[in-house]
């Protein structure tokens, strides 16, 4: 059996460092919410024109800023556990529509680097939560 070396963190101390990298990563993930959400609902740039300039209509901001902001409250608030799941889901499917769309109307690949990096801490946020968010 492999000892751990004089800088390993001791048993106690790693569950404080994952919850911490844990809501870390998930305040990013909710600030991306919030505020594309908020951006979304006033049809700010740069967000807007870029959906409209995808062949969007106008009306989808309004829908994915609400969907967006009520992601952002249901992945902060304690219990909600299914409800967090939902949220997890439509910021990955978000992302992932933010990606497609983009390579659809073939655009250039430095626009598919914000959607891939939100995703990615979606998923880290998904699998770091703790036992007390999960199903």
């Amino acid at each position: 059996m492999a000892t751990a070396g004089p800088n390993a963190p001791s048993p106690a101390a790693r569950p404080r460092y994952r919850t911490g990298a844990y809501w870390l990563v998930t305040a990013v993930v909710v600030g991306e919410c919030a505020v594309g959400g908020a951006m979304d609902l006033f049809r700010a740039p740069p967000f807007y024109p870029v959906m409209i300039g995808l062949g969007y209509p106008g009306y989808l901001a309004t829908i994915m800023g609400t969907a967006k902001l009520i992601a952002a409250v249901v992945l902060l608030a304690p219990r909600l556990r299914r409800l967090k799941e939902w949220a997890y889901a439509g910021v990955m499917i978000n992302m992932v529509g933010a990606a497609a769309s983009h390579v659809a109307m073939h655009q250039a690949l430095g626009n598919l680097i914000a959607p891939a990096m939100f995703a990615g801490l979606a998923m880290l946020s998904w699998a770091w939560r703790p036992t007390t968010r999960r199903l």
